[in-house]
C-alpha cells in the first residue's frame, strides 16, 4: 500500500513536469537538439517517469532511480528503467548524448558526485533541467511573508538543500562543465493559482513539516482571502543549467 506521502510525491512530479514540459522541450530544442535527431539521453533520479514520458519524443531516453517503488512505476508504464545510484550509474563512459536530472540534487548529499557521474557517461551535455530556490521565494501579501521562511525550514529538516537553484552554476563548474544558468517561467496568473490551489496546499503542508497546525491553519486562511481578492502572489523560483562537456 502506498502511504499518503508517497502518493503526495507524485502528485506534486506530475504537476512539475506538466508546469515545465514546454520550458524543457523549448530549451532541448533551442539549446541542446537544434537539428540534430536520433540523441540518446538518461534520465538520473527519474521518479515515476512523468519528465521521461514528456521528453521521449525528442530523445531515446533511459531511466535510472534508486526507489524500487518508482522503478515499478516506470516499469509498469513500458518505460526503460533499472535501480541504481546516482553516484553509481551502471553505464560505461559516454554511454549518451545527454544525461540529466530534474528536482534531484536538492535531495542530495553529495550532488558534485552525482554531476560527475552524469558527466561521466555524457558525450556532450549534463543538464540540470530544474532545481528550486526558496530563499528566493516570494509569497504576499504581507500575510503570507513567514511562508517561504517555514518551508526552508521543513525542506532542510527533510534533509533537502533549498537553496540548490543558487548552486548550480559552481556545482557544474567545479565538475569542468561549461554552464549556462537560467530561470523557467514562475509566476502564475490568479486562474491558475485558483485551480492549483488544493495540490498547492498539499505540497505546502508536505513540506513545511517543521511549521505548528496553528501557523499552517492561519497561513492558508491567509492564503484564501488573498485569492478571494485576487491580490496573490506567488513566485517560486526554479532553475535550470545547461552544462557541456569541453
Amino acid at each position: 500500500m502506498e502511504s499518503p506521502r508517497g502518493k503526495t510525491l507524485k502528485r506534486q512530479l506530475r504537476r512539475q513536469s506538466l508546469w515545465l514540459r514546454d520550458s524543457y522541450i523549448w530549451l532541448l530544442k533551442t539549446k541542446v537538439i537544434k537539428e540534430r535527431s536520433g540523441m540518446s539521453a538518461l534520465d538520473v533520479g527519474c521518479g515515476p517517469g512523468f519528465v521521461m514520458e514528456a521528453l521521449k519524443g525528442q530523445f531515446a531516453v533511459a531511466g535510472i532511480d534508486v526507489d524500487d517503488d518508482m522503478v515499478r512505476t516506470c516499469r509498469s508504464r513500458g518505460l526503460d528503467v533499472q535501480k541504481a545510484s546516482a553516484y553509481r550509474l551502471p553505464y560505461r563512459d559516454n554511454a549518451f548524448d545527454v544525461v540529466y536530472c530534474t528536482f534531484l540534487l536538492l535531495w542530495l548529499k553529495g550532488p558534485s558526485r552525482a554531476l560527475e557521474e552524469m558527466a561521466r557517461v555524457s558525450r556532450s551535455h549534463v543538464l540540470c533541467l530544474a532545481e528550486p530556490d526558496l530563499g528566493a521565494r516570494i509569497d504576499h501579501p504581507e500575510s503570507l511573508a513567514d511562508l517561504g521562511r517555514l518551508l526552508v525550514e521543513g525542506m532542510r529538516a527533510q534533509g533537502g538543500d533549498p537553496f540548490i537553484g543558487r548552486k548550480l552554476r559552481e556545482l557544474c563548474e567545479r565538475c569542468g562543465l561549461v554552464v549556462e544558468v537560467g530561470v523557467h517561467p514562475g509566476v502564475w496568473d490568479i486562474q491558475r493559482l485558483r485551480e492549483e490551489y488544493d495540490d498547492e496546499w498539499r505540497y505546502v503542508e508536505s513540506t513545511a513539516s517543521t511549521a505548528t497546525k496553528d501557523e499552517l491553519r492561519e497561513l492558508r486562511h491567509a492564503w484564501r482571502e488573498a485569492l478571494s481578492r485576487g491580490s496573490l502572489f506567488q513566485y517560486n523560483p526554479i532553475f535550470y543549467a545547461l552544462g557541456r562537456k569541453h
